[in-house]
Formats: structure tokens, C-alpha cells, sequence
């Protein structure tokens, strides 16, 4: 049907709330990879499940609370959060060799993304921090 809606018009959010446990970060991945099938942005998973990972295993391995992963769909932008409990802000290496073991996921959302950041979740400054970064669709 011409001009009709498709799955990837509507703009659409989802939350998952994850506990501190290593497993989250598949129940994340394999949630993430669910979702974004069922909108038909299958061409976008292999990005967002990479960087999505590394967002909840930050969150995971780096602080002693519970997290969130958000999606949201927007104007043909896919930006992935994570919410966790520590107010520290993310640093990313300013030299990170190809071979370092641990220290280049920020650099790999970074490189991989047409965006990121993060802001803290009060001005106090003590309620954690959400880090986010965007990927757009082709048009």
C-alpha cells in the first residue's frame, strides 16, 4: 500500500532493567537483537549489539548496582543508553593499542557510532550516569 506506515516510521522506546550479574549483558544482546528484528532494523543489529554490549558490560563490570538498557526509534535514529548507578563519568583511553586486552570499548562505541556521550542523572551529580550513543539508518 503506497504511503502506508512501515515498522521503521513509528517511533517506539523500550527499558530493560538489568541486575548487577554477567548475564545481563546476553539477556541485553540477545533482547536487543529481538527487538530490532521484530522492527525490521535487522541491518542495524551487528552495530547495536556491539556497542550495546560494551555499554552494559561497562556497566556491569565497573559499578555494584543495578543498570538499564533503553532503546529508542526516531526519526531513523537508533540510540541506545545505559542507565547504571555510578555517578563516575566514562573516560575512554587517549591511546589505546590494538592489542590492550581490556580499556577499548569506549573507543569501539566511539569509532562505531555516529555519536555518543553522557550525562549525569542529577546536578548533585550522585544518582549515576546514562551513556548513550546513536546509530542512523540508511535511508
Amino acid at each position: 500500500m503506497p504511503n502506508s506506515p512501515t515498522h521503521t516510521d513509528a517511533s517506539w522506546e523500550y527499558t530493560l532493567y538489568i541486575p548487577h550479574d554477567p548475564r545481563a549483558v546476553t539477556v541485553s544482546r540477545r533482547t536487543l537483537r529481538l527487538i530490532l528484528t521484530l522492527h525490521d532494523l535487522l541491518p542495524l543489529s551487528e552495530t547495536a549489539e556491539l556497542v550495546a554490549t560494551e555499554l552494559v558490560s561497562n556497566a556491569v563490570r565497573h559499578t555494584k548496582g543495578p543498570a538499564a538498557l533503553r532503546l529508542r526509534w526516531a526519526g531513523r535514529v537508533l540510540r541506545i543508553g545505559v542507565w547504571d548507578a555510578d555517578p563516575t563519568p566514562p573516560a575512554p583511553p587517549l591511546h589505546s593499542s590494538a592489542e590492550a586486552e581490556n580499556g577499548r570499548g569506549l573507543d569501539l562505541v566511539r569509532n562505531s557510532t555516529d555519536g555518543w556521550g553522557w550525562y549525569p542523572l542529577s546536578s548533585t551529580g550522585d544518582s549515576g550516569k546514562f551513556v548513550w550513543c546513536e546509530l542512523l539508518a540508511a535511508a
